[in-house]
């Protein structure tokens, strides 16, 4: 079995003064134009969308551009996340740690052209037994906004399902949808979890085409599906990106090898986005928060209002106190006919801890040392 596979990668991005005389184009908000103004945090910004290949503080980069405007009309609301969840049978916030916030975000493997966010209805609804999840994270917001982790828990991770018997995550996901996905992890961390985000292929593969695909490093010459990489760095659509990330026959750790796959894309699109600037390329700027707000779907809880006011907490939240982890685990095996990564429990505990107390940030600093 392959060892621990626990990696922590702080972000870090340089913030500019903007130039002079940026007047926004017709149709894009005065809030686009930097002038005078210090350049908006926008790597940031996007790292809560990217950050989840996924995506859960998308809808807070969103916000966090547009506070007062109409974007976040654009993000969709899923309903019945967390339907069926009885009060007394979730975990409880510590009292330093009421403000603290924890998105579940979901990946999605459906190969359906449309976005979920194209879905005719004003709300979604996610069936049971339609829906498989490629990729699964945690982006915890710590209570005093200023520090935000994104941990990565391996999709094919055998757990405990409530009223089940042991599976893989991602099976609890399509075996009941977000509200049995949410109690599963919530059971799993006993910590928490304040809202449910998803984003799918189809919407993950438009941010990608909109900041004009992704230099992507390989350690290897690989070849996936009919194309050919070399060894070093390659420039990715967001076609080709997403047949990388969805590869899995070939890769020998099975599921640990995509959830590290994922994250050098996820680094990979975050260096894209740090090279617009809004002051002089204020239109593709606003199409891009345009594009992630329409590939993003959240609980329904999750308001326009309450976007807004998280929005408005984590304006101030830098770069570099964004952190990536992925929960330790002890390798890859099979059950049956299916592969599954075995997570170290005693390790996980103490991740699970620093979600629960809010000291997450302690935790990757630790880590990283």
């Amino acid at each position: 079995m392959s060892s621990s596979n626990t990696d922590s990668t702080m972000l870090d991005y340089e913030h500019t003064e903007s130039g002079p005389g940026s007047v926004p184009p017709a149709g894009v908000p005065p809030a686009a134009s930097a002038t005078g103004q210090r350049r908006r945090r926008w790597p940031l910004v996007v790292t809560a969308v990217v950050a989840s290949t996924t995506v859960a503080l998308s809808a807070v980069a969103v916000g966090v551009y547009f506070k007062a405007r109409s974007l976040p009309n654009n993000v969709s609301r899923i309903s019945g996340s967390f339907e069926g969840i009885a009060e007394e049978q979730r975990p409880a916030k510590p009292a330093h740690a009421q403000r603290s916030m924890t998105f579940l975000v979901v990946g999605t493997d459906s190969r359906a052209p449309r976005r979920v966010a194209d879905a005719d209805a004003a709300e979604l609804a996610i069936k049971p037994g339609t829906t498989n999840s490629d990729a699964i994270m945690l982006v915890h917001i710590a209570a005093n906004r200023g520090n935000a982790t994104v941990i990565s828990v391996p999709r094919d991770s055998l757990v405990a399902v409530p009223g089940k018997e042991s599976m893989r995550l991602r099976r609890a996901y399509y075996a009941g949808g977000p509200s049995l996905l949410v109690r599963t992890v919530e059971q799993l961390t006993a910590s928490r979890v304040d809202h449910f985000a998803v984003l799918d292929f189809a919407g993950f593969k438009s941010i990608i085409d909109t900041v004009g695909g992704v230099d992507l490093p390989m350690e290897k010459a690989t070849t996936v599906g009919t194309k050919r990489y070399r060894a070093g760095v390659n420039h990715l659509s967001g076609s080709q990106a997403l047949t990388y990330v969805r590869e899995i026959d070939t890769l020998p750790n099975g599921d640990l090898d995509r959830v590290r796959r994922h994250q050098v894309l996820v680094k990979a699109m975050m260096s894209s986005v740090a090279k617009m600037n809004p002051a002089t390329n204020p239109v593709k700027m606003y199409n891009l928060v345009d594009t992630m707000s329409r590939a993003l779907s959240v609980d329904d809880s999750l308001t326009n209002d309450k976007l807004r006011t998280l929005a408005t907490s984590l304006v101030g939240l830098r770069g570099d106190r964004v952190s990536f982890l992925t929960a330790p685990t002890r390798g890859v095996g099979t059950l049956g006919a299916q592969n599954v990564v075995y997570l170290d429990d005693a390790k996980c505990s103490g991740l699970w801890t620093a979600v629960r107390n809010d000291t997450v940030s302690r935790y990757s600093v630790a880590l990283a040392q």
